[in-house]
């Protein structure tokens, strides 16, 4: 009921014939009552009206409802739904015969809806509102309750005219999307229904204001005049007031039919539309009447739910819940037409590196790209999902054969290493890809992706940039590798680790300097664990962090334990990988281990890895704190990575290590040679220390020494030796200084 009907109920009769029900005023030409045909007419037109109004009151799911506006709401008039929602036959609530409608209210709400209904009243507007009623049952119900004042002469409120719906299933189904509704707005179908009558031809004979406003007319009038032929001018598929006839002609009615229509501006909005035939007492079929809701809030919900629950908000791409459901049908269309298909599972390489270093906002950018460059590669009919981070899939319908997904593998690794522009400079991205093929591969999603992820892991020990097709050896690869993630997490509970110290030597004057910290891995009854085998996958699973905490203190406290034994001070090196110096608390972990260990900054060495060292502001911040709290810092495996000259003198860095690759052939290789004499020349410029890394013979030795470097470590003097024999070196070396 709208406040325009609220007002007409107001006007008394003041003799022109109008006649109020339910607040619904139908008006009558009092001229037309001065003779007998006019008399006639107007009865006429009454009982039709009267008519209309009782079928539609019938076609309504719920309760129609006058009562008066006193302390207990005492009933005047309620429809037949009222025995279907409370349990009760309009007999017994009808002026309170046997008990009041006010007391079905549930008793938390009696309050609230009373004040609400008067803070309507006094506003001059419809109230709207849902609550709990008691049926007789014992069982409790929600109801939407409609409904407005009726006033007399004097604009006081004498009664109240409203409908209720039962609307207990759809506040059970909305609980459980609770936590949807509180990112997005509710569905909006609280709205009152619009009331039409048509021909069977499809023209408008009679509705209300609700239905005018919802296909945008001013009034009923308008819309009548306007619309003379539902099918072409309404409907924005014709195709769908065909079907609506269809299904009405066969069953006589039509439930929760939904469509699109025009509105007056051209405006589409979705409808849903519940009808049925008129027959007349004569048993012809003048016609159809019937309520319209709009559901355009709900269809747009309905599309956002859609989207979030199928596609990577990020990339537009399937998400993983999306890509499962095409794998299923892809593969039970292969099987039933004997075809094969490929899933392809990627992984960005060093993705993690941009994302840390650049900035995520940057990160995200670049995999927007990168789903461009996938979709670029494939066919329509196959399908690219983003899994999470930077972890993609391919599912290949289109492929028939190994060479086939070869081809297009290819194609995608040349597209993707296309150079990739931001405003912090010009990258080339490359990624690592694994493949399995159905049927021979696994003949279930679940395997085929496990398979492809397996083949993916070995594409990247491959070098990267590089595609790989599983089999069978991967398998067993990848068996081992889940085995040794799982004895890895283990490992520092179990105190399975130990420290291993390699010495560093002054050339020149052969004193040790410091001692490396070098991680091993020993379980009981097993060969040791080598740190080329478990440290990558320490870094992919993470552990490097809690492992990374673990060798800093333990080599901090053993630096100490030594000096404390009166051997002659040293520093100890420990190395730190890119996730654990990136982390935000790292410095503050640095200082409170050295607090912790007694041990003095300038006898603790960090050594980081030349890929670490990116020019950008928080780094050199980091080391500046460092260097505040008096830690040294080398890096490490030095002339290996990409730091621009530029930057590393911005470094505030103690030592460059050249890495051993270089050292290895420095005695027979003319280019290792030059590249050594530059490092060194480096370092003497920018007063940094060089140590040289690898050392393994005299040769080695002899060409470093001729050459100026200042620090080297390797076999020739010691391997990597526990700490009780490296406290044996440190002894016989002091005692032959004295």
């Amino acid at each position: 009921m709208t406040a325009k009907m609220m007002a007409k109920s107001e006007l008394p009769d003041s003799g022109t014939g109008q006649f109020i029900a339910l607040g619904v005023s139908f008006g009558v030409d009092a001229q037309a009552q001065s003779t007998p045909e006019g008399s006639r007419e107007l009865s006429l037109r009454e009982h039709e009206y009267l008519r209309m109004l009782k079928t539609l009151l019938a076609n309504i799911d719920g309760i129609v409802y006058r009562c008066r506006d006193d302390a207990h709401h005492t009933l005047e008039f309620a429809s037949h739904g009222c025995l279907a929602i409370t349990g009760y036959e309009v007999s017994q609530l009808l002026q309170n015969t046997s008990l009041t409608f006010e007391s079905l209210k549930h008793a938390d709400d009696q309050l609230w809806v009373a004040e609400a209904m008067r803070l309507a009243f006094n506003e001059r507007r419809a109230f709207d509102l849902e609550y709990r009623l008691v049926r007789a049952d014992g069982k409790v119900r929600w109801v939407w309750d409609r409904g407005t004042g009726v006033c007399d002469a004097q604009g006081n409120v004498v009664a109240i005219e409203g409908l209720i719906h039962d609307v207990t299933s759809r506040k059970e189904a909305e609980q459980g999307l609770r936590d949807a509704e509180r990112r997005y707005r509710g569905l909006f179908d609280n709205a009152l229904e619009g009331i039409f009558r048509t021909t069977l031809e499809g023209r408008y004979l009679g509705a209300n204001p609700a239905l005018a406003k919802i296909y945008g007319f001013d009034t009923p009038d308008e819309l009548i005049a306007s619309l003379q032929n539902i099918g072409s001018q309404l409907y924005v598929d014709p195709e769908r007031r065909q079907e609506f006839m269809r299904i009405i002609t066969t069953r006589g009615s039509v439930s929760g039919f939904e469509s699109q229509v025009y509105r007056k501006n051209g405006e589409v909005i979705w409808i849903s539309e519940n009808a049925r035939v008129i027959v007349d007492d004569d048993g012809t079929e003048p016609g159809y009447e019937g309520t319209v809701e709009d559901i355009t809030d709900r269809k747009l919900y309905q599309s956002r739910i859609e989207q979030q629950a199928n596609f990577d908000p990020l990339t537009g791409l399937a998400n993983r819940s999306l890509l499962q459901d095409r794998l299923r049908q892809a593969i039970l269309t292969a099987a039933s037409s004997r075809t094969r298909l490929a899933v392809a599972f990627i992984d960005l390489d060093r993705f993690k590196f941009i994302n840390d270093t650049l900035g995520h906002q940057v990160g995200d950018e670049l995999l927007k790209t990168m789903a461009a460059r996938f979709n670029a590669c494939v066919f329509e009919r196959d399908t690219v999902a983003r899994l999470g981070g930077d972890e993609f899939v391919l599912l290949l319908n289109s492929s028939g054969s190994a060479e086939q997904v070869r081809v297009v593998l290819e194609r995608m690794l040349g597209n993707v290493t296309q150079p990739w522009m931001t405003e912090q400079g010009e990258y080339q991205i490359t990624c690592s890809v694994g493949v399995a093929l159905y049927p021979d591969d696994g003949v279930d999603a679940q395997t085929l992706l496990k398979h492809a992820d397996s083949a993916m892991y070995r594409a990247k020990e491959s070098g990267r940039n590089n595609f790989q097709f599983f089999t069978r050896e991967i398998n067993t690869a990848m068996t081992e590798r889940l085995a040794l993630e799982g004895k890895l997490r283990r490992a520092l509970e179990r105190d399975q680790f130990q420290l291993h110290y390699q010495p560093r030597i002054d050339l020149v004057t052969g004193r040790i300097l410091g001692a490396e910290a070098l991680i091993r891995w020993y379980i009981p009854g097993e060969p040791p664990i080598l740190p080329d085998r478990f440290i990558p996958l320490a870094e992919e699973t993470g552990l490097i962090s809690p492992i990374g905490r673990w060798v800093l203190h333990t080599a901090c406290a053993q630096n100490k334990a030594w000096q404390d034994l009166g051997l002659p001070p040293i520093a100890v090196s420990v190395n730190v990988s890119a996730r654990q110096f990136r982390a935000n608390n790292f410095v503050r972990s640095v200082a409170e281990t050295l607090q912790e260990t007694g041990l003095h900054p300038s006898h603790l060495e960090l050594e980081l890895t030349e890929s670490v060292m990116h020019d950008a502001p928080q780094l050199v911040s980091m080391l500046d704190e460092l260097k505040r709290i008096g830690v040294q810092v080398s890096i490490d495996d030095f002339g290996t990575g990409y730091s621009s000259l530029s930057s590393l003198r911005r470094f505030p860095v103690d030592r460059l290590k050249v890495d051993r690759t270089f050292v290895e052939h420095i005695a027979v290789d003319t280019d290792d040679a030059a590249i050594v004499r530059t490092i060194i020349a480096l370092g003497r410029n920018l007063g940094l220390k060089v140590v040289a890394e690898g050392v393994e013979t005299a040769e080695q030795m002899q060409f470093l020494r001729d050459h100026a470097c200042d620090e080297v470590q390797g076999y020739y003097f010691s391997r990597p030796i526990p700490h009780q024999q490296f406290e044996t070196l440190l002894r016989s070396v002091a005692t032959q200084s004295r």
